[in-house]
């Protein structure tokens, strides 16, 4: 009776079943007992290869079974470059900042810095949208001039400043043209002003002026 009752096809379904459930499970232990030191090289492969979707995924695994081994920063450093040459800058902005706040002593700290102000600056778009993202790199910037000025990252730094100060300038440029467009030319001379003032250095500063100097000259025309 015993072996007929093994034989009942709901039986033979479900030890099936089972003998499926134990093979996942071996193969599960077996992904466990790669070494976080093979992991590391696995993900630093998919990434120099531009693999970053599964270089991410690699890099989770570490962070997840080996949280406090060397090879866990490493992953917590790349993953944010992963994400960041993914483009998804918003991520790779929580994840860099995850790390200095958790790591605040860490060599990689400069790189980190600068990482993150090259997230803002890379979502910096035409004139005419949001400034956000310029401002907010200018800042971090010189958080990194200031903290590491003698860090590798300094030149280059520097340069990313500039032309978010430009960008700036290029918006508050777009804005004066616009009122002086609907003949609003006190808000228009207004902006110009703030222009110079706030980027003098900027390419968009001569526009300015001559801007100003022509709004003047037609006040001083319709004053006489």
């Amino acid at each position: 009776m015993t072996n007929m009752n093994i034989s009942r096809p709901g039986a033979i379904f479900a030890t099936l079943i089972i003998l499926i459930l134990l093979a996942g499970c071996s193969g599960l232990e077996n992904k466990e007992e790669i070494p976080a030191e093979d992991l590391a090289k696995k993900g630093l492969e998919q990434y120099n290869h531009g693999k970053y979707f599964l270089a991410v995924e690699t890099f989770n695994i570490i962070k997840d079974r080996f949280p406090f081994s060397r090879f866990s920063l490493l992953a917590e450093l790349k993953s944010a470059d992963s994400k960041f040459y993914m483009k998804d800058y918003a991520e790779a902005l929580e994840l860099y900042r995850s790390f200095e706040e958790n790591h605040p002593t860490n060599e990689a700290i400069p790189y980190v810095i600068f990482q993150i102000g090259r997230s803002h600056y890379r979502t910096i778009d035409t004139i005419d949208r949001q400034t956000t993202g310029a401002r907010e790199a200018i800042k971090v910037f010189a958080r990194l001039l200031r903290s590491f000025p003698d860090s590798p990252y300094t030149e280059e730094a520097k340069v990313l400043s500039q032309k978010a100060n430009n960008f700036l300038a290029e918006h508050e440029l777009g804005v004066a043209r616009f009122y002086l467009r609907t003949n609003e030319f006190d808000q228009a001379k207004g902006r110009a002003e703030y222009l110079l003032y706030s980027y003098p250095d900027s390419p968009a500063a001569p526009q300015a002026k001559e801007m100003i100097n022509k709004i003047e000259a037609a006040e001083k025309r319709a004053g006489e």
